[in-house]
């Protein structure tokens, strides 16, 4: 068992792409390996749940998106781990589909949901509608964030509730491109931009891999976890499903960039408590 200090992460890299049935096994195997490894929590990409090829998933039947969520509820119960894992669904009966991260806890409820907020690529601005508050919860006693994908490019969603006590950042993505511009996005590094150096909490970052049903898209991989300091902890390749995990002191992530910020310059300071109390406020509001 680790020390009370440490949570222990595990972070799952999947293909983006294929039937939920299969989305829906990798997931329950990779919370079963997690599980085994001693983890704490485990952090799926990017509506890992459903897939994020849209021509596919927006036709899939509500009922079994549900399903596919209760199976995972169920494993967090059995193997008592948290799971971070995503769908993308209707809800409220609007027509615009909300892309979600449900945080599940070690006995198998829904203990905190989030709304991506900045939509990405055509099919998502065409299909998706934003959510309307960030994200802040506690996971083992320690406070973290979400963001999911474009949203790590917005660095406030993340370094507000870093202000408001988080330490560590969960990231799914599914950042996907075509062949020519995921490779310019890795030589760049610009698929994925650490958090640490400009808040000093941790970024755990779960990506995906293959290609879209068309073979036209492509994602980045590189799932990762980065100390506050920006350095690696552990890393996945560009290409292969697979599974990383590390052990985190959290006494090291003290979010000082971003408290820093919320202090000075003096005129902002009122402006920055206002926007924290609303963070808090709005935290454990249901994404409608």
């Amino acid at each position: 068992m680790n020390p009370p200090n440490v949570l222990q992460v595990s972070v799952s890299q999947q293909h983006w792409a294929q039937p939920m049935s299969r989305l829906v096994q990798d997931t329950l195997e990779d919370i079963a390996r997690a599980a085994d490894e001693g983890s704490d929590v485990i952090l799926f990409p990017e509506a890992n749940l459903t897939g994020y090829d849209f021509p596919y998933l927006v036709n899939l039947p509500p009922a079994e998106v549900e399903r596919a969520l209760e199976r995972v509820r169920e494993a967090a119960r059995e193997r008592g781990v948290w799971v971070i894992c995503g769908t993308i669904q209707r809800r409220s009966g609007r027509e615009r589909f909300l892309n979600l991260a449900h945080v599940i806890d070690d006995r198998g409820e829904i203990a905190h949901e989030y709304a991506k907020i900045q939509m990405a690529g055509a099919d998502e601005r065409k299909y998706c509608r934003p959510g309307n508050k960030l994200s802040l919860f506690e996971i083992k006693g320690f406070a973290a964030t979400l963001v999911i994908c474009r949203d790590g490019r917005h660095p406030e969603l993340y370094r507000l509730p870093a202000m408001a006590g988080a330490r560590i950042l969960f990231h799914p993505a599914c950042s996907t491109e075509s062949v020519e511009a995921v490779w310019w996005k890795r030589a760049a590094g610009r698929a994925t931009q650490p958090a640490g150096p400009n808040s000093y909490i941790y970024h755990c970052c779960a990506n995906t891999v293959g290609q879209d049903y068309g073979g036209r898209q492509s994602s980045t991989g590189g799932s990762f976890i980065k100390h506050p300091t920006g350095l690696t902890l552990a890393e996945a390749d560009y290409y292969s499903q697979t599974m990383i995990t590390a052990r985190l002191d959290m006494e090291e992530a003290d979010g000082r960039y971003a408290r820093a910020s919320a202090e000075h310059p003096e005129f902002l300071r009122p402006h920055y408590e206002r926007i924290i109390a609303e963070i808090r406020a709005r935290k454990d509001e249901r994404p409608e």
